[in-house]
């Protein structure tokens, strides 16, 4: 009797009460809910890295047209007339706005656009990292990499357009800073074909320069307003679609556009456009959001629009703000 009386005792001991049990029960689950909340929570707010106008005060210049650019520019395509300023003298980067200069130095060398191309390591983009789905050993032709690269912006393909060109990346570099000097383009500089290095750069005087001359190109007009278009890549149909929405909205007749975008530029945007009878070219650079270059052209369609000349001989009364003048922004 003694035994099994120190047994139990013993057992009772070991064994938890049902009220024990309850609160192990309850400190578990508080554990279990604390890691899975740790696990689950949110990440932290990164504040976004300010573009190099941002960081020379370049968003401080108002005007009248409540722009969220801080650099634009309107021009009057015949007349070369100046309808709009603001900062139009900064050197800023200008992203995949590179891209039109690709074009035009591709197209202007005349080689066979049924020539296919074959996406490489080299093509990767290892300034940014940003993302593509022309893998690579994916086949296509010049004619094809020339219409992603100027409609989707696609970075691999405008890549590989200068890298297959003759005497390679170094020599294609080398031609589309070439044709910057000869169009004039004093403040512009280009070290890839891509517009992923800040390193390229211009100001807003010298990309209109850019967008009348490439806008006289039959080949950059089509692809760059091309709404979409399919691509067949291996046994895969890709559908690509333009980065300007404006190019499908009605109320807009564009001759030619690029948009672009890094960190260092903000968001940029060039057009070429009917707008009240009138062809125009707008450049808007280092905008704050990413609609808000968008939204910025809207605003000045509607100012043209509604101070449109009633009679022929008169003029659009300029808009211009007190620029800013900054030759050249470092980071």
């Amino acid at each position: 009797m003694l035994h099994a009386a120190v047994a139990f005792a013993i057992v009772a001991a070991l064994v938890p009460t049902a009220a024990e049990a309850g609160q192990r029960k309850v400190a578990k689950k508080a554990r279990v809910s604390k890691t899975y909340i740790a696990k689950h929570r949110r990440a932290p707010i990164i504040a976004a890295k300010p573009s190099y106008g941002q960081k020379a005060g370049l968003h401080s210049a108002q005007d009248e047209l409540a722009l969220r650019s801080s650099v634009a520019l309107v021009m009057d395509q015949d007349t070369h007339e100046i309808l709009f300023s603001k900062n139009e003298q900064a050197v800023l980067p200008i992203a995949s706005l590179t891209k039109l200069m690709t074009g035009l130095v591709v197209s202007e060398a005349n080689l066979p656009l049924d020539e296919v191309i074959t996406i490489t390591q080299d093509d990767v983009d290892t300034e940014k990292g940003s993302s593509s789905r022309l893998r690579v050993g994916t086949t296509l032709t010049r004619d094809e990499a020339m219409h992603l690269a100027l409609m989707s912006s696609e970075n691999r393909a405008a890549h590989a357009l200068g890298r297959t060109f003759p005497g390679g990346l170094q020599v294609f570099v080398a031609k589309m800073n070439a044709k910057a000097r000869e169009l004039g383009m004093k403040d512009t500089q280009y070290v890839e074909p891509t517009g992923l290095s800040f390193r390229n750069q211009s100001s807003a005087k010298d990309l209109a320069t850019l967008v009348n001359v490439a806008s006289q190109v039959p080949q950059l007009r089509e692809y760059s307003t091309s709404p979409g278009a399919v691509v067949a890549v291996g046994k895969r149909m890709l559908q690509y679609n333009n980065t300007n929405r404006l190019v499908k909205n009605p109320d807009w007749d564009i001759g030619l556009q690029k948009t672009g975008y890094i960190s260092e530029a903000g968001q940029c945007l060039v057009m070429q456009a009917k707008v009240a009878g009138r062809k125009l070219i707008m450049v808007f650079l280092d905008s704050a959001g990413k609609l808000s270059r968008i939204a910025d052209a809207e605003r000045v369609r509607r100012w043209v629009e509604n101070n449109a000349p009633a009679s022929a001989g008169a003029t659009l009364p300029a808009a211009t703000v007190p620029s800013t003048v900054v030759r050249q922004v470092s980071g």
